[in-house]
């Protein structure tokens, strides 16, 4: 399950498919898009988009990536940020960094690279739990205006 960005939840449906690049295309450059692209062949530079990135069991990546949400079950090489998720399927690799609120990996995938979540709609520069009933929370003071 999927929320969008005005919080609608959807079911991720990979078969609504828009837009595919094919097995045996290469295409080099910035992409932009809207709806679900599917990727089954190899794809090099930039990938810019709200919407929703399907990476094919057999597609090669090697890409900046800046999505809505990406399925990956091929190959991508790259930094991968997405404003709603990331979802790593076997026999999927993942070589590169990620930011992104929510991240499920599948048993059998390769994920190699560093995870950052935060949910980018309601990001805050500092989190403080509240404490339970029997809990104390402890400030430090500030000694000469220094943080």
């Amino acid at each position: 399950m999927v929320k969008l960005k005005d919080n609608t939840p959807t079911n991720l449906r990979t078969d609504e498919i828009t837009t595919i690049l094919g097995k045996g295309s290469e295409f080099e450059g910035k992409l932009n898009f809207e709806g679900t692209l599917r990727i089954e062949g190899v794809f090099s530079g930039e990938i810019h988009s709200d919407s929703v990135l399907v990476v094919g069991e057999g597609a090669k990546v090697s890409a900046e990536v800046n999505v809505g949400t990406i399925v990956i079950n091929g190959e991508v090489r790259g930094n991968v940020r997405a404003k709603t998720g990331v979802e790593i399927r076997h026999p999927g690799r993942l070589l590169g960094n990620v930011e992104s609120p929510t991240l499920t990996i599948e048993k059998g995938v390769i994920f190699e690279g560093s995870c950052k979540m935060e949910n980018f709609e309601t990001r805050t520069d500092s989190f403080m739990a509240s404490p339970g009933k029997d809990q104390k929370t402890k400030v430090p003071e500030r000694k000469n205006n220094i943080p």
